[in-house]
């Protein structure tokens, strides 16, 4: 019986990234995504699980705490979740003392929450935990990597809040 060697294989091609040859515009919304989708993971580990707080949750008394008074189809818009996620959130948040309903004298049929005293004080105690979580994400950063960081995402930021969709111009 005669043992038979594989033929000598192939040398490894590198693996092909996807971005390849996509505009550049493009592959940097892309890369925006990308940040956007993995940024949760830290959040959840070093802010919201310490706080005893489900990600949602966090992120609705950061958006509480941070644009104050707003409905939950506000919430939803803003936070890119589905009203019923957002609804859930805000029973729970409601059961545990941490946002309270508001009222808009202008507007009864709107429902706007804000946060309770208790809310306050747990956004209050994220603000240390997201420095934390902050200082290891951007450890590579030297000042001046982190202010036009802040630059170009506030320039983005106000863009995206104006955003009537794509035009053809």
């Amino acid at each position: 019986m005669t043992s038979r060697t594989p033929p000598p294989a192939a040398p490894a091609e590198p693996p092909r990234n996807a971005m390849d040859g996509v505009d550049e515009d493009a592959a940097l919304l892309v890369d925006l995504l990308k940040l956007a989708t993995f940024v949760s993971n830290p959040m959840r580990t070093g802010v919201a699980e310490p706080l005893d707080l489900a990600p949602t949750d966090l992120r609705i008394i950061l958006a509480l705490g941070g644009e104050g008074e707003m409905a939950g189809h506000e919430l939803s818009e803003i936070m890119g979740v589905p009203p019923m996620n957002v609804s859930r959130a805000l029973v729970a948040l409601h059961q545990k003392g941490l946002v309270e309903p508001g009222e808009d004298l202008r507007n009864r049929r709107r429902k706007p929450f804000r946060l309770s005293a208790a809310g306050q004080a747990m956004f209050d105690r994220t603000v240390p935990a997201m420095a934390q979580v902050s200082r290891q994400l951007f450890a590579d950063f030297n000042a001046r990597d982190r202010a036009a960081f802040r630059r170009a995402s506030g320039r983005l930021l106000a863009r995206m809040t104006q955003w009537e969709g794509v035009s053809d111009g």
